[in-house]
């Protein structure tokens, strides 16, 4: 893999020239509420507007020149003056209609810092594969009331979960994100473990084991923790499942061809422990990571085997595509010794997920009602929606086997992602909390501040939770 292809410091290096100080010469970007708005804007502008057909729909973008033809403006539709609240990213619908060039925004905002972090995020791009690629610079002035360095936090939080979906498996295997993690560990002091192939067998990992045995990268369980052991424990694990083949259920083509995302849950939970040492949250975080390649070859496991689990559990394979809930259950059952306040997982976990609710919304499950509501306000109000589904207690039986404790799924077609979820919760018994993404992690279509490609589901929703919650 390229040095240069992850790094933490190139990549907060390109945030840090996105931004300026108040202040700094700069085109005006104007929000525009309503057609009604127009007039405020002067004449020679309306006209402008009027010869367009311009509407200011929301996330609409229009070019205002002066008489030279240079930028005199910028407008942005927010199809209302409450936009933050339905809309709270609609600001990186900016950064792909401008030229090169340093913005400001001229209104005063009643959220600054969702502005700024609307544009950052769609100036975003993927271009590490592409020769002599040189995108321009699109750099946003700080509004007065923003804060730059949580700004940056959250941003570069985002970046970093996107580069790792992005990067294609060739280039990013249970070596490379266990490369990334340590980066994690020196830039912000934390410290890691990591257990390394036949070692998950005698250090009594089993389901990850046998699911990464197949691929010649060897499988691994990478364990970081940053923090005051006396704070509140938040524990994440993220599924890293670098590439599936399906294993010996194999995918057909067109289901594997967007494979390399199969690890957003672990770019998620990187993304969620870079904004919380970056900020430095006050709590102890512990992420676990099972990483781990889905392969096929002589050695893999088959459906219908039966595996011990770290908890003593054994687990009937109902389908080797189902091989996610595996690694997590034993990174879960390490993660719930220590009785955390907090155990969440991040997962690309089920297609039903997908069909229940499309690729922008992540189904979240939660044992905690409280946790459960402060958790959805948060995620509506940063424009990281999650939506909550229930651990329904009667689907538990479609997970029944006839010679094992479990089976891993259900044999019929109905409910798949609450039976991954009450499967998952087996393994959680002295947690205070415990609750479930099933992310998509990707961004099939461009929306404001959403670029086509990886996205780190519901990392901002969890950190924005729980910095509410810790007063941080």
């Amino acid at each position: 893999m390229p040095p240069h292809l992850l790094s933490l410091d190139s990549m907060r290096q390109t945030l840090e020239d996105s931004v300026l100080e108040h202040g700094s010469p700069s085109i005006p970007i104007e929000l525009v509420n309503s057609s009604e708005d127009v007039e405020r804007l002067g004449e020679r502008a309306a006209r402008w507007i009027e010869s367009r057909r311009w509407k200011p729909s929301q996330g609409a973008v229009l070019l205002v020149p002066d008489e030279t033809g240079a930028i005199e403006k910028v407008l942005l539709g927010t199809g209302g003056p409450d936009w933050a609240e339905d809309a709270p990213m609609l600001t990186g619908a900016l950064p792909g209609a401008l030229p090169a060039g340093d913005y400001r925004f001229a209104d005063t905002l009643k959220h600054p810092d969702l502005a700024v972090l609307g544009f950052l995020k769609g100036c975003y791009r993927f271009a590490r594969y592409k020769s002599g690629d040189a995108s321009e610079a699109k750099r946003i002035v700080m509004p007065k009331g923003a804060d730059r360095e949580h700004i940056l936090a959250l941003a570069e939080g985002v970046y970093l979960g996107r580069n790792l979906i992005n990067t294609p498996a060739n280039d990013l295997g249970p070596a490379e994100l266990e490369s990334v993690a340590r980066d994690l560990t020196t830039t912000f002091g934390a410290s890691i473990k990591v257990t390394e192939g036949s070692s998950l067998l005698s250090d009594n990992f089993p389901m990850i084991h046998a699911v990464g045995r197949a691929s010649n990268r060897p499988p691994r369980l990478i364990d970081l923790r940053w923090g005051s052991e006396t704070a509140p424990k938040i524990t994440i694990v993220g599924k890293g499942i670098c590439f599936d083949t399906g294993g010996l259920n194999l995918k057909p083509g067109n289901a594997m061809s967007l494979m390399k995302k199969d690890m957003g849950g672990a770019a998620a939970a990187m993304a969620f422990a870079l904004m919380v040492m970056r900020t430095g949250l006050p709590i102890r975080l512990r992420v676990l990571i099972p990483a781990a390649d889905n392969s096929v070859a002589g050695n893999a496991f088959r459906p219908g085997d039966v595996l011990p689990s770290r908890n003593g559990m054994t687990v009937e394979i109902g389908n080797t595509d189902a091989e996610g809930r595996l690694v997590l259950a034993d990174a879960m059952s390490l993660a719930d010794e220590e009785a955390p306040d907090y155990l969440i997982t991040f997962a690309t976990l089920t297609g039903a997920a997908r069909v229940a609710l499309g690729p922008d919304l992540p189904p979240f499950y939660a044992t905690d009602e409280v946790f459960a509501e402060g958790m959805l306000k948060a995620a509506s109000a940063v424009g990281d929606p999650v939506w909550r589904m229930p651990f329904w207690a009667p689907y538990d039986k479609l997970l029944k086997s006839s010679i094992a404790d479990v089976n891993h799924i259900s044999e019929g077609p109905f409910a798949g992602s609450v039976t991954a979820a009450l499967f998952l919760k087996r393994f959680v018994e002295h947690a205070k909390r415990y609750a479930h993404l099933d992310i998509y992690g990707w961004v099939p279509r461009e929306q404001p501040g959403r670029p086509r490609g990886g996205e780190p589901h519901g990392a901002r929703a969890l950190y924005e939770y729980l910095r509410g919650e810790f007063n941080a």
